[in-house]
C-alpha cells in the first residue's frame, strides 16, 4: 500500500482538477451514459475488480510526464493497446504499466484523442520498449505517435491504407 500511495501522490501533483471531454469509466454492472464526465486524475481502484491498483485518465499532452514518473517510481511498460469509441468520435490510448519486486502495483494510464487527427506524443524516449507496441498502435488504429523514431507499419503490409480495428472497417 505504502509504494501505491507513493506513486498516486508522484502522479497527482500532474492534474490540476480540470474535466477532460470524456465519459467515466465504466465500472462494472454499470452504463456508462449514466456516469459523469471524469476528471482527468488518478484514482485508486480495487485490483482484484479492475485488474489494476490506480487508473490515471490525463491529456495526450501528459503522457510523456506520466511515463517519467512512472520509470522514476520503478514501474516497467506492460503494453500499450487502443479503443476505438466510434459513437464519441474519439480513440482511447491505454498504457498499462506494472511494478515487480516488493510491493506489487499495477497503474493504467488513459488518454483520449480524436479520431480524425489521432496524434499523441511517443514514450519511447522514456521506455524504448514502446516502440513495437507504438507501432502496434499505430497499425490497427491509426494512432500517430509523434516523434516515434521509426513509425511503420510492424504486423501489416507496408502499403496497407486501412486500421482493421477500428469499428467502421469494413474488409
Amino acid at each position: 500500500m505504502e509504494r501505491q500511495e507513493q506513486t498516486r501522490i508522484a502522479l497527482a501533483k500532474l492534474f490540476p482538477a480540470e474535466p477532460v471531454v470524456a465519459a467515466a469509466v465504466a465500472a462494472e454492472g454499470s452504463n456508462q451514459e449514466e456516469l459523469p464526465p471524469r476528471l482527468a486524475g488518478v484514482v485508486s481502484q480495487d485490483f482484484a475488480r479492475h485488474g489494476s491498483h490506480l487508473d490515471v485518465l490525463c491529456h495526450s499532452e501528459q503522457v510523456v510526464a506520466v511515463a517519467e514518473i512512472m520509470d522514476s517510481e520503478g514501474f516497467f511498460l506492460e503494453s500499450i493497446a487502443g479503443v476505438d469509441w466510434l459513437d464519441k468520435q474519439q480513440l482511447e490510448v491505454i498504457y498499462d504499466y506494472n511494478r515487480l519486486g516488493g510491493e506489487h502495483c499495477r497503474v493504467t494510464v488513459r488518454t483520449l484523442i480524436p479520431r480524425i487527427e489521432p496524434v499523441v506524443p511517443t514514450i519511447c524516449g522514456v521506455f524504448p520498449a514502446a516502440d513495437w507496441h507504438e507501432r502496434e498502435t499505430f497499425d490497427f488504429y491509426g494512432v500517430h505517435f509523434q516523434g516515434h523514431p521509426n513509425l511503420i507499419r510492424i504486423l501489416l503490409p507496408e502499403d496497407a491504407d486501412f486500421h482493421p480495428l477500428l469499428k467502421d472497417f469494413m474488409p
